[in-house]
């Protein structure tokens, strides 16, 4: 039997028994910007940015009707605008959904700007973005917030509102699970999946219109505006912007005829990605240009970020042959993108090479066996796989030839400084990357990865029923005594992280939000781990960064 990080959660669990700079949320929903501006993918000169116009009455998401109309933009150095950097005029219409993205240029490198839209003379809520550095500067530190699995259903995004607050963040790096495909009474908050606030359209999105409404309803929530007001985001997609343990040829929560076809639901939970995000696919701002999410960003010699799209060319997830996960056909990544992702890691255009994850890539696996047994253990009973059983085939765990690849390239190229930032598994986990987990740590690390919480997705307290920091304790200590490369592992806690780098190290800093059902939720530190600069291996640091 194979888990998903549902059933993951579930099964552990039995077994032991806002308001922004320019960001006025009252003004933005009667207006024709009800859904907020954001930006996006800075670069050294320009950078994405993003608005949806209601033109008229009639002209909500996903209807299709309503006049092409002329947005004008603007970006400026200060907030008062008398310092006009770029601007220009753009086009849209029902047939984008009356969304806007344009790419504001010849901007200066590591330079904080004001932008704004204007239709009709009435102005959309003042957003804040900040360009990356020149690709040959010396930043002395870069700083990210870090999010993933954002439920509507299952709470209230309290964590955007604290990161918004923050006011020093570089940029946004959102992981994955934007949105979830779910209608209502499903998936929700707590063991009894209640809805703190139901989704629109009341059902299971399938079809192009229903993406759209699904990306309105959250982008009209203000702690979500207040952070896209605050920084530029830089996103990939998971399973539920589509469809939950999506593949390239299906998803677990797909019903062929029923639903329609896959490539066509994919087709238009894509499509309104592309329209609904401040997001560059196939590297532009035009819509249609291609679904290549893959990509690299730069922030000067000091770090290189690829973003990774790890849903639309994986294999399907083996069902109840574990052997399988090793099958080298099959595929997590697609190799055209697992070439793309050795050569970035093998550049030395910068010295941190950062790889925004979407699933877990640490093994995670019982039991840790040593290479040479599992593989004796393989040839004879050809059971088990030669990492040992996988807990969660969905992960990296489920496709090892592909981890296996990226590790080796790691190891034999001499690659130092690698670190996966990671979502999806709803946890919190601080792991060195070991090539062989059986001996770990004899046996070397070849890089290191963070994996932030959910910002409201159900943890594994939440789905058992009991209350934070009980059940799970056992469940924590049985994995880092079993897999001891993982040095650090919260499975109840809510909230987001900040990613902190500088020459010397790669620190994440994780902040726990109260509970999801109070849209006032605070938040406090709960613990840093880093990396330093050469040493492949995370450690606990004292303090978050100032």
């Amino acid at each position: 039997m194979t888990l998903d990080r549902r059933q993951f959660l579930a099964s552990a669990g039995a077994g032991v028994g806002a308001l922004a700079f320019g960001l006025d949320p009252a003004a933005a929903a009667s207006s024709q910007f009800r859904h907020g501006v954001a930006s996006g993918d800075p670069r050294p000169s320009d950078v994405l940015l993003w608005t949806r116009v209601t033109p008229t009455a009639a002209s909500t998401p996903g209807s299709g009707v309503g006049p092409t109309v002329s947005v004008s933009w603007q970006v400026a150095r200060d907030w008062r605008f008398t310092q006009v950097v770029s601007s220009g005029v753009a086009q849209t219409g029902p047939s984008r959904d009356h969304t806007v993205k344009v790419v504001a240029g010849g901007l200066a490198p590591a330079t904080s700007y004001y932008y704004r839209f204007v239709l009709d003379g009435v102005r959309s809520p003042t957003g804040r973005t900040r360009t990356a550095p020149a690709p040959t500067a010396t930043p002395s530190r870069l700083r990210f917030g870090v999010v993933s699995c954002s439920n509507y259903q299952a709470g209230f995004f309290a964590s955007y509102r604290h990161l918004a607050a923050r006011r020093d963040l570089d940029a946004v790096l959102h992981l994955g699970d934007y949105l979830y495909e779910y209608g209502p009474g499903e998936y929700g908050y707590g063991n009894a999946n209640t809805d703190v606030r139901p989704h629109q359209p009341a059902h299971e999105i399938t079809t192009l219109r229903d993406y759209r409404q699904r990306h309105a309803q959250y982008k009209t929530d203000p702690d979500l505006q207040a952070l896209h007001v605050a920084a530029p985001w830089i996103v990939t997609w998971d399973d539920h912007e589509s469809a939950n343990d999506a593949y390239d040829g299906g998803a677990e929560n797909h019903t062929p005829g029923a639903e329609g076809t896959w490539p066509a639901r994919r087709a238009a939970a894509y499509r309104a990605y592309d329209e609904w995000m401040p997001v560059r696919l196939g590297e532009t701002a035009a819509l249609d240009d291609g679904t290549q999410i893959y990509r690299r960003l730069r922030f000067g010699r000091l770090a290189e970020l690829s973003m990774l799209d790890l849903r639309t060319y994986r294999s399907q997830q083996v069902g109840t042959d574990l052997a399988a996960v090793d099958d080298p056909a099959r595929t997590i990544a697609g190799d055209p993108q697992l070439r793309w992702l050795k050569e970035s890691l093998a550049s030395d255009a910068a010295q941190w090479k950062l790889v925004g994850n979407p699933v877990m890539i640490a093994p995670l696996v019982f039991p840790p066996l040593p290479a040479d047994l599992t593989r004796s253990l393989t040839d004879v009973t050809g059971l088990l796989p030669p990492e040992g059983v996988p807990y969660n085939v969905d992960q990296w765990d489920g496709y090892t030839a592909d981890r296996r690849e990226i590790l080796r390239h790691l190891a034999d190229q001499g690659i130092t400084d690698s670190v996966f930032i990671t979502g999806d598994i709803h946890s919190a986990w601080a792991n060195d990357l070991p090539l062989d987990a059986g001996t770990y740590p004899l046996s070397r690390s070849v890089g290191t990865e963070f994996v932030c919480t959910s910002v409201t997705s159900n943890n594994l307290d939440d789905i058992v029923g009991v209350p934070p920091r009980t059940s799970s304790l056992a469940v924590e200590a049985a994995i880092t005594a079993t897999n001891r490369h993982v040095r650090y592992v919260d499975f109840d806690s809510h909230g987001y992280s900040v990613l902190d780098v500088t020459p010397a190290r790669v620190q994440m800093d994780y902040y726990v939000i109260g509970d999801r059902a109070s849209a006032g939720a605070g938040s406090h530190w709960s613990t840093s781990w880093a990396t330093s600069a050469g040493s492949q291996r995370v450690r606990p640091v004292s303090a978050p960064v100032a």
